[in-house]
């Protein structure tokens, strides 16, 4: 028998993240359409080529995106809203990226995140007037880009429930419109694109349908029932998967999903989905193949291969031998590309890991192994390499599991009231109403992150690289003092990623060089490993803040990354539950917080930007969950006193679920995501929920080059006015700049801080 095995999908970066350098010369305008053609294809081929070599049966294809896969979903569909004036045929660039970045004349779709991922989707905006229609042929292009190179691959598509779940109605569409209602209208284009596959010779065929992993009514399971009814003839010769993953599939999810029509296998995720091993044993239909999802695709650390294959071995049995297809629990895009390329790590800590090329030996060794060729040599390496990681002493610190014990029986809350705390706070800080500043982050030029490389490559000295931050974080304290911003940021110069920053500081952390992860479009981020206890040896930031708050007679606000983000934005160590870790993270943030209090920072910002995002998909795992998450903040700012202000940040996330965890975080001021989703954070005050401290729900999104005016910016505070207290609204941008350019940053912030000042002259004429 040949080796039963399957990649859910793959990185679409490549190594050197080379789609991230095409994407952006190509928005720059410093290379054509066909240049990025040239590359993403390069990239595609060497990912087929690379899976098929190692033996994969089952190769994805349509996977590949040059922003996001839901995106691609909804030019497939042309489901462009109105806005970007397209008018019919197929979507070129310019029409997709517009619906991604904004242009100059019309802003983004709504960006959220991807489940419980740091990955990012564009939101459709549908509503019962759009006309769905074929226009965009790219699932059946890379299906046969790929067989011209001699690989039969298993194209991928996002499931129709599903992409009508994780939509949301247009703007002017009635909230409690059914989104579902849709499913007659976006079927016909599904059997479009099935057929035009079929035709071509594809014999497998992959719906990802992962919103069958939620807490979903009987009508929303019954849309999964009517869909692939519908579907069955079209899928017909066809052997079709219907992909699943991040969370234990419910008992009835479970029931609908073995029963839809048309279907020949289910891939599931047997990493995050521990309990869905029972429903299979329990209730497996005959016939039908199961693509077990045993390889941790959302993780880096490498698979306990014994244990593995002994859960295969029990599945065997209920399966049959000749229908179990070993998986990765989801795709790789979640993790970083190959191991190879890290030359820094040490021996031992890179002999736990894996990464997705790595990832893609293990799963066909595992099914090698089934088929009775095991490796011995291979699988004898992987069970000493667990046993190392188990004994290491460097990954056991006694006084900080001590420590973290410690925690329990106590809440952590600041004595004061938030109330008496802001007006401590203003007595000091003596601020404006609506008050002005920035998230943390100021551009990365071109010229800081040589820099940066320079000094990390000992090309330049430590005073030459601490002369050079300093002038640049001079740079941006005078550009916000000319343009008169309230509480000012240092920029953040010497801070490549905020988490890998650190992560470099804190022991218990492992870095690579290229362990590279996709976002959104062309950013990137290259999660810290944490591997080991955590705890801070020594102070982060409290030179840099100090140094940034003796240029200037304004609040400086010192910048620190939260416990919560850190765990979320990492890779985690998977031998301890992960509120663990967060305790202990928790505990070296609040000494440093403590120390930049000493050194006369009075305005703190403890950013929990994947706060949100770690909230787990299944509703009777959440509160455990917010409880330590939101405890785990506090922790952080316990020591301080009255008078020093604590903020937070938030971003790309559904808040309104959550919001009184937000408030039980205790911040005295919470700067969040707002202008890109149509302000529906707003809503959650228009309903009755009160806030008392101070918050600023961002006036202008800055994942977008475009420029807001400051008639825009006024609309959007006055919309917040009408549900906010105007003594606690702040005004500030989406989230930081790195991103953006001066060319972008400057004239936006001009225009935030003029509306700001134009609506004080307002309110104060109105008294």
């Amino acid at each position: 028998m040949g080796t039963q095995s399957h990649i859910a999908g793959y990185p679409r970066m490549g190594p050197k993240r080379e789609l991230k350098f095409a994407l952006e010369s190509f928005w720059d305008g410093k290379s054509s359409a066909e240049d990025l053609q040239k590359v993403s294809a390069d990239l595609r081929s060497s990912i087929w080529k690379q899976m098929s070599d190692a033996g994969t049966k089952y190769i994805p294809s349509n996977t590949f995106t040059y922003y996001d896969h839901v995106l691609d979903t909804t030019a497939m569909l042309g489901a462009v809203p109105p806005r970007y004036g397209w008018n019919g045929g197929e979507i070129g660039f310019d029409v997709f990226f517009s619906m991604a970045r904004g242009n100059a004349s019309v802003p983004a779709m709504e960006m959220t995140k991807w489940f419980d991922t740091n990955y990012h989707f564009i939101v459709p905006e549908l509503g019962p007037e759009v006309n769905f229609s074929y226009s965009s042929h790219k699932a059946i292009n890379e299906y046969k880009e790929a067989k011209a190179l001699g690989v039969d691959t298993v194209p991928v598509l996002v499931g129709p429930v599903s992409y009508l779940l994780l939509s949301k109605p247009a703007k002017g569409v009635e909230k409690t419109f059914s989104l579902l209602s849709l499913l007659d209208k976006i079927l016909p284009v599904y059997k479009e694109v099935i057929s035009e596959l079929k035709a071509a010779g594809a014999s497998w065929i992959q719906l990802d349908e992962p919103t069958l992993v939620m807490d979903l009514d009987s009508h929303k399971l019954k849309a999964f029932t009517e869909a692939y009814s519908e579907l069955e003839s079209t899928l017909s010769g066809l052997n079709v998967l219907v992909e699943t993953y991040f969370a234990d599939i419910p008992a009835e999810a479970f029931k609908t999903l073995t029963s839809l029509k048309g279907v020949t296998a289910y891939g599931l995720d047997l990493v995050r989905g521990t309990k869905t091993l029972d429903l299979v044993k329990a209730e497996f239909p005959k016939g039908k193949y199961l693509f077990a999802g045993v390889v941790d695709g959302r993780n880096i650390w490498a698979n306990d291969l014994s244990s593995s294959l002994s859960t295969l071995e029990s599945l065997e049995s209920i399966v049959g031998k000749d229908k179990l297809v070993v998986s990765t629990s989801c795709s790789l895009l979640h993790t970083a590309v190959d191991l190879v390329n890290e030359t820094k790590l040490d021996d031992e800590i890179k002999s736990w890991l894996a990464f997705a090329a790595q990832k893609v030996v293990e799963v066909n060794a595992l099914a090698k192994a089934l088929a009775g060729k095991k490796d011995e040599q291979f699988f004898s390496a992987n069970a000493a390499a667990q046993a190392s990681r188990k004994s290491s002493p460097r990954v056991n610190n006694e006084a900080v599991q001590k420590a973290a014990a410690g925690l329990k029986g106590s809440e952590h809350r600041r004595a004061t009231n938030v109330s008496a705390r802001l007006d401590a706070q203003q007595k000091k800080l003596n601020l404006p109403i609506l008050p002005t500043t920035t998230i943390g982050s100021f551009p990365q030029t071109v010229e800081l992150r040589r820099v940066r490389r320079e000094y990390k490559a000992k090309k330049i000295s430590e005073e030459e690289y601490i002369k050079a931050i300093k002038e640049e974080i001079k740079k941006v304290v005078e550009l916000q003092e000319e343009l008169d911003i309230d509480v000012l940021v240092h920029g953040e110069p010497e801070r490549n990623d905020m988490v890998e920053y650190f992560g470099e500081q804190l022991s218990g952390f492992a870095f690579t060089v290229n362990g590279w992860v996709q976002s959104y479009g062309s950013r990137c981020v290259k999660p810290p490993i944490i591997y080991g206890d955590v705890s801070r040896p020594k102070p982060m930031t409290v030179y840099w803040s100090s140094a940034a708050q003796s240029m200037t007679s304004r609040p400086m606000k010192g910048m620190l990354t939260g416990p919560v983000t850190i765990l979320n934005w990492s890779f985690v160590r998977n031998d301890q539950p992960r509120f663990e870790t967060c305790y202990q993270i928790a505990l070296a943030i609040k000494d440093e917080v403590e120390d930049l209090e000493k050194a006369g920072i009075n305005v703190i910002q403890i950013d929990e930007a994947a706060l949100r995002e770690g909230l787990p998909l299944r509703k009777s795992e959440q509160a455990f969950y917010l409880e330590w998450a939101v405890h785990s903040f506090r922790i952080t700012n316990i020591g301080v006193q009255d008078t020093t202000q604590i903020h937070t940040h938030m971003c790309y996330s559904n808040f309104n679920d959550i919001i009184h965890s937000i408030i039980d975080m205790d911040a005295d001021v919470i700067t969040i995501e707002n202008s890109r989703s149509d302000e529906k954070l707003l809503s959650v005050f228009r309903e009755g929920v009160k806030y008392g401290a101070g918050i600023g729900p961002g006036v202008y999104d800055i994942h977008s080059p475009r420029i807001p005016s400051t008639e825009e910016i006024a609309d959007r505070i006055n919309k917040m006015l009408a549900v906010l207290e105007k003594n606690i609204l702040w005004v500030n941008p989406d989230c930081g700049l790195k991103t953006r350019k001066y060319p972008e940053v400057k004239p936006a912030l001009q225009a935030m801080v003029a509306a700001a000042k134009a609506l004080r002259t307002q309110l104060a004429s109105a008294k």
